[in-house]
């Protein structure tokens, strides 16, 4: 071996020693490994907790009282007997019913529709956004707009007069049901995009192969879609129609705006009742103790339809 070789060998292994290996890092103990993802989630559900929970708790805790303003007097279900032999909370309850049944059903029914008939349209699939406009706008400004367009504008008694539906210009508050139209149209119009938009990617997430089997087998498009589409979508039309339910009984923007509850309080919600009975009677602890039966109710309803459909849909 030659001298330049001794001395390459020698600055290799020179070198080779020099090089510092990094250390592998310890494995974490098997409570570390569990504890860690709770640390990581933990200061959202912290978060939402604080905005949530503490104030259904407080709720619940002035409910047992007689509520004006500082003066707070111990009645424990005092309110909670009131508030059951009161007939305007029945009828603020029913009037929820009414209005949120019949906007939910069309809002389905409407969503499902266009879902089916457009669903592997790809412009559908490129431009969703567009679909979605209406829930963009906010809930105040689609209160005033169809304010607008039934009273103070009188828009539509225009149109409906121009196309002779009618003869005269119609009062949209002055009949129950006219009144609780106006609602359910802008509530439809605002948030049937909600539904449309979960139904279309439910059916556009569906396997494509099993269309294909049975058109092949003579099937047409709407049996493919009773027998094959609508029965593999019922977990997430299930979930998706009970979250908007939820949603309606809040129903308040739009009453507020457009009817205040007239006529005759014919179209006052649970919302706008616990509104008027906090905010403007000043009967705190009265409005809490409406605000907890109404959370009690659409956690059994909610509870119910969802248990039910999913135990059908093992069946």
């Amino acid at each position: 071996m030659t001298h330049s070789a001794q001395r390459l060998e020698t600055e290799a292994a020179f070198a080779a020693s020099t090089v510092k290996i990094p250390a592998r890092p310890r494995p974490r103990s098997a409570t570390a490994r569990k504890v860690f993802p709770y640390l990581l989630v933990g200061p959202a559900v912290a978060y939402l907790l604080a905005i949530t929970l503490y104030p259904g708790l407080f709720a619940m805790y002035q409910s047992l009282f007689v509520v004006k303003f500082v003066n707070w007097s111990w009645v424990g279900l005092g309110n909670y007997s009131r508030i059951i032999q009161d007939r305007e909370f029945w009828a603020a309850l029913g009037n929820t019913a009414i209005i949120g049944g019949i906007s939910l059903a069309l809002q389905s029914v409407i969503a499902m529709a266009v879902a089916f008939f457009c669903y592997r349209d790809p412009f559908v699939r490129g431009w969703r956004i567009i679909f979605l406009m209406p829930m963009l706008f906010m809930p105040s400004a689609v209160a005033f707009i169809w304010k607008l367009a039934f009273n103070d504008g009188r828009v539509i008694s225009d149109i409906l007069m121009s196309i002779g539906v009618v003869s005269n210009n119609v009062d949209w508050l002055a009949s129950i049901w006219l009144a609780r139209l106006t609602l359910i149209v802008a509530d439809v119009w605002q948030w049937t995009p909600f539904l449309f938009i979960i139904f279309v990617g439910a059916l556009q997430g569906q396997d494509e192969e099993i269309e294909e089997a049975a058109r092949l087998d003579g099937a047409s498009w709407s049996s493919i879609f009773w027998n094959i589409s609508l029965p593999m979508m019922r977990p997430i039309i299930v979930v998706a129609v009970t979250l908007r339910g939820i949603d309606i009984t809040t129903m308040f923007t739009n009453v507020y705006i457009m009817t205040q509850g007239t006529p005759g309080g014919a179209t006052e919600t649970m919302s706008y009742f616990i509104y008027r009975q906090g905010f403007r009677m000043f009967n705190f602890g009265y409005a809490s103790a409406a605000s907890v039966l109404m959370l009690i109710f659409t956690i059994i309803i909610a509870q119910t339809v969802v248990k039910r459909a999913f135990k059908s849909g093992k069946s």
